[in-house]
């Protein structure tokens, strides 16, 4: 027979299940917003509207013939191909030996060993043999293609651009975005406006999923605990 107060302690515990089950199923589902870090930068100067003054000529509206469309000033759009193939292989041999003999003689006294029954005494030998063995192996490979479009964030005193930006896709239950940010020369710039991400300096390239997909390939903390430094055995 369950009692009132019994009875009172489970639905405090099913609406404390509940409330957790929505939580969770509320984190899940909400997507997070992009990295404002990364986010696009706006000009800082606003246009000048033209005022009409009887002239042909009019400042607000001015255009030149010759004009590079390339980016140059803060707010500028600017493609970044991205050429990103690295390979690393490392691999390191150890072979370590060490061999010790040392022997010490009875001392002798008055001409004669000193012995107890015939047996001499300080009379002592020391072999030792240290042999080590290590070997190791390591590969990385990492190919990464693709184009982004970024803004200038800050013009720096030699001339060179400060850019960055992001790109996020939406695919089905799944988000992956593609981050970069560094410092690019105007020389570096193609006439269509472009640069590839090997002439990117100081760079910063990011690539990364977010959403169920990515979930399900990640593992959970458990399991990240038993593969940490922190786990003892």
């Amino acid at each position: 027979m369950i009692t009132k107060h019994e009875r009172a302690a489970l639905r405090a515990v099913g609406c404390c299940l509940a409330a957790f089950m929505a939580g969770a199923l509320a984190g899940c589902t909400r997507l997070p917003k992009p990295d404002e870090t990364f986010a696009a930068t706006l000009p800082e100067e606003v246009p000048v509207k033209a005022q009409p003054n009887g002239a042909i000529f009019q400042a607000g509206d001015a255009q030149t013939l010759f004009d590079d469309p390339i980016a140059r000033r803060i707010g500028d759009i600017l493609t970044i191909t991205l050429e990103e193939n690295t390979n690393a292989t490392k691999s390191a041999v150890t072979t370590t030996k060490k061999t010790t003999t040392e022997a010490m003689a009875a001392p002798t006294l008055l001409g004669g060993s000193l012995t107890v029954h015939g047996r001499a005494l300080l009379n002592n030998s020391l072999n030792d043999a240290t042999t080590f063995d290590g070997e190791g192996d390591s590969s990385q490979s990492n190919q990464l293609t693709g184009s982004i479009s970024v803004t200038v964030a800050k013009v720096l005193a030699n001339g060179n651009l400060l850019v960055r930006g992001q790109k996020w896709i939406t695919i089905n239950q799944g988000r992956e975005y593609v981050r970069i940010q560094g410092i690019v020369r105007p020389i570096d710039i193609g006439q269509d406006n472009t640069v590839p991400s090997t002439s990117v300096a100081d760079a910063t390239i990011e690539y990364g999923g977010q959403g169920t997909l990515n979930d399900a390939n990640t593992k959970g903390w458990l399991a990240r605990f038993f593969d940490s430094k922190w786990m003892p055995f």
